[in-house]
């Protein structure tokens, strides 16, 4: 299975007993949206809820950071994720928050896992059928978390990278919350960037349907903030959801897999000890 898998694919492989699907929706603050009623509305035929703020550490006021990988194990067992199962992940927007569930399968060791290009809206678009009211009730399975370390990068690492430029930073956010110049979703947060960090936003790796961009152009857009092949990487944005898109865009072009920062901007901006830039 590929990493991003087209309407049609998932509309021809829907139903077969290894293949799970789930809504991964996650709506900004300044949504005035709930996924989940969204989600009953109507969803793909046979999918789940997936919530990336209930699979994700309690222990910190930092939204979603990932969960450490017993309580990793134990959620996605509950969701009745097994390690012999697909599972392709979608979302009501078209390819925003369903990347971060795809990266967090793959942080606990399982490759099994995909994005649907274009997500909800692109089935839509295509008259595939739709569900609604709740999902199913899950079947408990047994699933073994296997800790990746290198795609999961911590305030630590970035401190260290911003100091010795040992990698390079990739920030999907908009460029203006890049710049300071847009205020951030977040009420009390500053905007701007970590020192040597290149702005990439999510969107300009999307086509106007909201499927991602053929490899070709991807890898160009990734020459163009300085991604030869050659640097580690290290992916940021608001609170390391659209990070995801970028991992994922990164894996789709050939390129290296980076690294995720969980706590992206929102832990760096409100850090007093950490450097901020902004370019007026």
């Amino acid at each position: 299975m590929d990493n991003l898998v087209s309407t049609a694919w998932l509309a021809a492989e829907l139903g077969k007993p290894d293949l799970l699907v789930f809504d991964t929706t996650k709506y900004l603050p300044n949504e005035p949206k709930d996924a989940l009623a969204e989600f009953a509305a109507g969803h793909l035929p046979g999918a789940r809820f997936f919530d990336i703020d209930e699979v994700a550490d309690p222990e910190t006021e930092l939204p979603h950071m990932a969960p450490t990988p017993g309580r990793a194990a134990r959620l996605l067992g509950q969701l009745g994720i097994s390690n012999h199962h697909r599972v392709v992940f979608y979302d009501q927007k078209g390819l925003f928050s369903a990347a971060r569930g795809w990266w967090l399968l793959r942080l606990f060791g399982h490759e099994k896992a995909a994005v649907l290009d274009g997500g909800l809206p692109k089935w839509r678009a295509g008259g595939h059928p739709l569900e609604s009211g709740p999902a199913a009730p899950a079947t408990p399975q047994a699933f073994w978390a296997d800790f990746i370390a290198r795609r999961l990068a911590g305030i630590g690492d970035v401190k260290r990278i911003v100091a010795d430029g040992s990698a390079l930073i990739l920030d999907a956010r908009a460029k203006g919350r890049f710049d300071g110049t847009a205020p951030e979703p977040r009420p009390g947060l500053p905007s701007g960037h970590m020192p040597g960090a290149c702005s990439v936003p999510a969107t300009d790796l999307l086509a106007p349907d909201m499927t991602m961009l053929p490899p070709e152009q991807l890898r160009a857009r990734f020459a163009a903030a300085g991604v030869d092949g050659t640097r580690p990487l290290v992916t940021s944005c608001g609170t390391g959801v659209t990070a995801c898109i970028l991992a994922l865009g990164l894996v789709q072009a050939g390129l290296p897999e980076p690294a995720v920062y969980d706590g992206s901007w929102t832990e760096w901006a409100a850090r007093p000890e950490t450097p901020k830039q902004s370019t007026p």
